[in-house]
This record gives C-alpha cells, structure tokens and sequence, in this order.
C-alpha cells in the first residue's frame, strides 16, 4: 500500500472513498444514509446555467456545499429562490434540516435573514478572517 495524493480527482477517484464510507455508513448505523447530490440551476434565455447552488442530502439533512449569483444578477432575489427551492427539495426528501458554511467576507448576514444561525466558527480561516457554520432545522 501506498498513499497518493491526486488533484483534480476524477469521478472514479471520488466514487472509491465516497462509496466506501455509503457502505460503511449502513453498516454502522443500519439504515441507508440516502446520499443524493443535488443542484439548482439559474438558467439564462438560452438554457445555459449560470449560477446556482449544490449539495448532498445525507440520512436526514442537506448540506449546502456551494452557492453563487453572478455579480449581475445579485440582488435581485435569486438568491432567496434557491434557498427558498432548495428547502422545498430538502422537505421532499424528509430532511430535518440544512446545514451550510460560509466565510466572514461572503454572505453570512444573507443566511441568517432566512433564518440559519451559527453552530460553529473556525476563527483566522482564512488568515485575518472567519469561517462560519450555519443551521436551519425544518419543522
């Protein structure tokens, strides 16, 4: 055995760990964690996606793992319509909640007017900055 480090990993790379720990996962807890990626798309005139967010659903919640508005079109509600869609998917999936991480010069100010709240703070990351760890349980 060895160990490598590979970047920019192919999707057969990340399947490998990912598939891994599914496995390990139903096993330890018995039930199946349900993973399931999901994006949500601004799409253009021209049905080219220009924005939007993506995530993974995993046993009961949804992780939030990257969202972006393009300058031009921020401020403009998009951003609460794919929040506000991305709730609605994570209660048809029965998803007890979101969860989500954002940097201090980003957009933790727009997360907790939908109503997310810190869970947690990785403080001078980056370097002078803060990380934060936000919530929104579902009712």
């Amino acid at each position: 055995m060895e160990i490598r480090l590979k970047l920019d990993p192919d999707e057969a790379d990340m399947r490998a760990v990912r598939d891994g720990l599914i496995e390990y996962n139903r096993d330890a807890s018995g039930r199946e964690a349900g993973w399931q990626p999901v994006a949500i798309h601004l799409v253009d005139d021209n049905g080219t996606a220009v924005g939007g967010l993506t995530g993974a659903t995993v046993f009961d919640w949804l992780f939030i793992q990257l969202l972006h508005i393009p300058q031009s079109l921020r401020g403009q509600g998009f951003g609460s319509m794919l929040m506000t869609r991305a709730e609605a998917f994570a209660r048809e999936r029965g998803c007890a909640g979101i969860w989500l991480d954002t940097f201090d010069f980003q957009a933790r100010p727009f997360y907790e007017k939908l109503g997310y709240s810190v869970f947690g703070t990785i403080e001078n990351h980056p370097i002078g900055g803060a990380r934060y760890f936000l919530q929104k349980r579902l009712e």
